[in-house]
């Protein structure tokens, strides 16, 4: 299951990793990440198993699995092809939430005393491989905080993550770090409608034909037709989708790129192509009209 495990509240508690696998937060028994690379990840638990690891309360550096022997020592490179890394990958290529659980131990201020403890849902925001402290190639996933909830704000101490540039400095906080809880109302997307319209068309973008290519697997973003939430609350359902690349998408999105009732291409004025199309996926036109009509100048 991917987010919120009904009946478990962020911030609650298990005295042992068998607990959390029945109350269904964390299900394997030993593994520190649960998922695939077909469906993502559903969660880690975060017990410092890897010295490379960071943890920064709303910001996770979380090193991937593999390449260690018994006493917790890197001895070989990792991989993305390993079945918990590939599922991180793509936790980010989908933009999905991952729950975190937090194990007892002493080098994060931020863990449990004792046992282990649910924190809520963070993003893969990047990922990267580097050299760890063993001299092995390692990859490290960065997670942040999706609703910090009650979470703690960075420490002064804590303000940058060294991760060769790939990830952004940390922002700085105060030295005694308040919980803060925050309220959003937002408009809840159905993952799967965007993820079975990427899945037609590979990842391909519909506009420009460009596949993004990364380690790990193909970027795309799924785009509303007619925008979801006031005021244009269009559905979301795969005829109002399209799977676009990240250029064509902010162009789509800000009126820059518009399609004709023939889904003809239209860019600043001009027709520049044609939709790509799958059998499956049929657009509806409906949709299409109210975003032109939305950018008609």
């Amino acid at each position: 299951m991917i987010g919120e495990v009904p009946g478990v509240e962020v911030g609650q508690e298990f005295r042992t990793r068998r607990e959390a696998h029945e109350a269904g937060v964390h299900r394997p028994p030993q593994a520190g990440i649960c998922g695939t690379k077909r469906d993502g990840a559903e969660s880690i638990v975060v017990s410092g198993g890897y010295k490379d690891d960071q943890d920064h309360g709303d910001v996770i550096v979380y090193t991937g699995h593999g390449g260690q022997d018994g006493a917790k020592n890197q001895i070989s490179d990792q991989s993305l092809d390993d079945p918990g890394n590939a599922a991180l990958v793509t936790s980010y290529l989908e933009g999905q939430l991952v729950r975190v659980i937090r194990g007892a131990h002493r080098n994060s201020q931020y863990a449990p005393r004792s046992g282990y403890r649910y924190d809520g849902l963070y993003r893969v925001t990047s990922y990267g491989s580097t050299v760890g402290a063993d001299g092995h190639r390692i990859w490290q996933f960065r997670l942040e905080a999706d609703q910090r909830g009650d979470i703690p704000e960075h420490s002064a101490q804590e303000a940058q993550l060294p991760l060769q540039g790939l990830l952004v400095e940390a922002p700085i906080g105060v030295a005694s770090p308040a919980r803060v809880r925050r309220e959003i109302q937002r408009t809840v997307r159905n993952s799967r409608v965007i993820r079975q319209v990427k899945s037609w068309h590979g990842g391909v973008c519909q506009l420009c034909g460009l596949a993004v290519v990364l380690p790990g697997g193909v970027y795309s973003e799924g785009a509303h037709i007619q925008a979801l939430g006031d005021p244009y609350n269009g559905p979301d359902t795969t005829d109002n989708v399209l799977c676009l690349c990240p250029t064509c998408h902010v162009m789509f999105d800000g009126g820059a790129i518009v399609l004709t009732d023939e889904l003809d291409i239209v860019r600043h004025g001009a027709k520049v192509g044609t939709l790509r199309t799958h059998p499956q996926h049929v657009i509806d036109l409906a949709r299409v009209r109210s975003h032109r009509e939305r950018w008609r100048g």
